[in-house]
């Protein structure tokens, strides 16, 4: 439930909120909650509330393309590792080390310094980060499914490993993808936020929830409610995400079935 209200906020703000995001008004500035507008108003007088609706579409955009880029990314190179194993698999993994020791905010900003801070930056230096992530749980799922019988009587009849990768592997690894998804958007969410916060995400005016709080703590002790109203989308975005997670693992695992 959480999470679709977030997804129906994020969509909404596309079509409507209650003013502009961007819009000042100096005169309102620093007004709290329901003195102006439903959650008050910022140190240059914008619409929390509508600041908040843009900032989920834009936290939850640039999650999704960047779990997308690295589930599609870590499950070629996972499964392609499971079919060639030996000394391709060994280097597989071990380059995964060495991108997973790089944290997407060293990644971002390394990005930054040569194309700039911005949507594109933040999408890749997550997606790049979740490589890994998905290249080993995609690696360990399909060599237990390499070892079934079906697959080693598809292997004797003269099956092509990358048939039996597309028909028998990935079926049967799908269910263990889909709930790490779930699971990495709600890091996913986080991350961004963080590289926000240190100014490495989205451009200003766009609205950012990491940014918000960045924003925030010259005037915490004034209007505390710019820094709890953002933290709060976070923590709930997050919880949510990690909450269907556990939904979905807990749907998809086939040993609950009676």
């Amino acid at each position: 439930m959480i999470t679709l209200a977030l997804l129906a906020v994020a969509l909404i703000s596309l079509i409507w909120t209650p003013l502009p995001p961007s819009q000042m008004n100096i005169v309102q500035r620093l007004k709290p909650p329901l003195d102006a507008g439903l959650l008050g108003t910022d140190q240059f007088g914008r619409d929390v509330a509508s600041m908040l609706m843009a900032g989920a579409w834009n936290s939850l955009s640039i999650s999704f393309a960047a779990v997308a880029i690295g589930a599609f990314a870590g499950t070629v190179v996972g499964t392609t590792a499971a079919m060639w194993r030996g000394l391709f698999e060994l280097c597989v993994m071990r380059l995964c080390d060495i991108v997973f020791a790089v944290p997407p905010i060293l990644s971002a900003m390394v990005l930054g310094a040569f194309i700039g801070a911005g949507r594109f930056t933040v999408v890749i230096a997550i997606g790049v980060f979740m490589v890994p992530v998905f290249a080993r749980l995609t690696l360990a799922a399909a060599r237990q499914i390499w070892a079934r019988d079906y697959v080693t009587a598809a292997v004797g009849i003269g099956r092509s490993k990358s048939k039996i990768t597309l028909f028998h592997i990935l079926p049967n690894i799908a269910n263990q993808i889909i709930v790490q998804v779930a699971i990495q958007l709600g890091l996913a969410i986080l991350t961004e936020a963080g590289l926000s916060f240190l100014g490495l995400g989205l451009s200003p005016p766009a609205p950012s929830w990491g940014r918000m709080l960045a924003d925030s703590q010259t005037f915490f002790g004034q209007a505390p409610w710019l820094a709890i109203l953002p933290g709060l989308a976070i923590a709930l975005a997050v919880l949510g995400l990690n909450m269907l997670g556990d939904g979905l693992r807990d749907m998809l695992d086939p040993r609950n079935d009676t």
